[in-house]
């Protein structure tokens, strides 16, 4: 037995290889550096779907399916209230039918219009209506803040949306896929990842990695501040990875993307010197393990820099992340098998008969 299933092969895909011995990511055939930053979303969720979904025209169909989602949607907002962002959008992905022709692309169009509503409703604002004629990263950095982003804002966002798109048989993904095996439909298996991601152990991380950064103030008190923490038994959020022994990839192509955001009013140069003192602090306190920079580091810097609240992280992941899980489940359907691991039973046998 293989406690958390490490190891256990559990299907074979096409669509993504994570090498956590060599820090390298592939989706579709392509390193995830020739991807993210070069490529739009739209683009990327072509490659990642093709021969699984149709691809075709994806920018004017992903408008039209955020447009019908929302008014979906719209009747519903009322009952975010008392709701975290992403129990928000977990409610709001439920309503959508899994008997809908382009449910892919509802999945999708639907995922971006449920995590700005819920993100908004739970700042106390109103939704913003879709901008079909926008491109899908364009429009859901719009929505969620209620004003346009510049150039650099939305490339931005496409390269994190796009860097993220897939990673594996992480546990939303899995869970996606054995919801899938049962015939249950694409949009019960993104609503089931989504449920996963939910877990503060899968999808929860970014977050504390700000209020690490709020917490050390300036960048000279950064490296007395990691030691006391890690003296102290703490972890150093953003740092080290289950799966990645050498340094994440995706941190760096999210920290590549900053760079054109660097000179704004935001934390970016304190945390590339937080970054680097973490990395020494850390060589210094556990010598012999690598323990390099992971993708929620840079994550956090990059969603608070474009303007995207704490509370939005998870949601936004599951936004980017809907479109991996939709090809998963696709490539679930048609392998035709219901997912049924054993189980070793532990428990007491009855008394046998006198």
């Amino acid at each position: 037995m293989s406690t958390g299933i490490d190891g256990v092969i559990a299907a074979e895909t096409v669509l993504s290889h994570v090498d956590g011995e060599a820090g390298r990511l592939i989706i579709r055939g392509h390193d995830l550096e020739t991807l993210a930053g070069r490529v739009s979303f739209e683009e990327a969720v072509a490659i990642l779907w093709s021969g699984f979904v149709p691809t075709d025209d994806l920018k004017s169909r992903l408008g039209e399916a955020r447009r019908r989602a929302y008014a979906r949607f719209a009747p519903l907002g009322s009952q975010l209230n008392n709701l975290t962002p992403i129990e928000g959008m977990r409610l709001l992905m439920a309503a959508l039918p899994d008997s809908e022709e382009e449910h892919a692309t509802l999945a999708v169009g639907g995922a971006a219009v449920a995590a700005e509503m819920a993100i908004r409703a739970s700042r106390g604002q109103t939704p913003v209506a879709p901008d079909p004629s926008l491109s899908h990263a364009a429009d859901l950095l719009r929505m969620m803040r209620g004003v346009e982003g510049d150039a650099d804002e939305v490339a931005a966002l496409e390269t994190y949306l796009v860097t993220i798109i897939d990673h594996g048989l992480n546990a939303s993904t899995f869970t996606a896929r054995v919801v899938a095996s049962t015939e249950a439909g694409v949009l019960s298996a993104v609503v089931a990842g989504l449920c996963a991601l939910k877990g503060p152990l899968h999808g929860g991380a970014p977050g504390p990695v700000l209020d690490m950064l709020d917490q050390i103030g300036d960048a000279t008190h950064a490296e007395t501040w990691l030691d006391a923490a890690l003296q102290k038994g703490e972890r150093l959020m953003g740092f080290g990875h289950r799966i990645y022994k050498v340094r994440d990839p995706r941190a760096d192509v999210l920290k590549a993307a900053m760079r054109r955001l660097k000179r704004r009013d935001n934390r970016i140069a304190l945390a590339e010197a937080v970054e680097a003192a973490a990395l020494n602090v850390l060589a210094r306190h556990k010598p012999g393990r690598k323990l390099e920079t992971n993708v929620e580091f840079y994550t956090a810097l990059l969603l608070d820099a474009i303007g995207v609240p704490r509370e939005g992280f998870t949601p936004l992941f599951g936004a980017g992340r809907t479109a991996g899980w939709v090809a998963h489940a696709r490539e679930q359907e048609k392998a035709g098998r219901i997912i049924r691991p054993q189980s070793r039973y532990v428990g007491p046998w009855p008394a046998e008969a006198a």
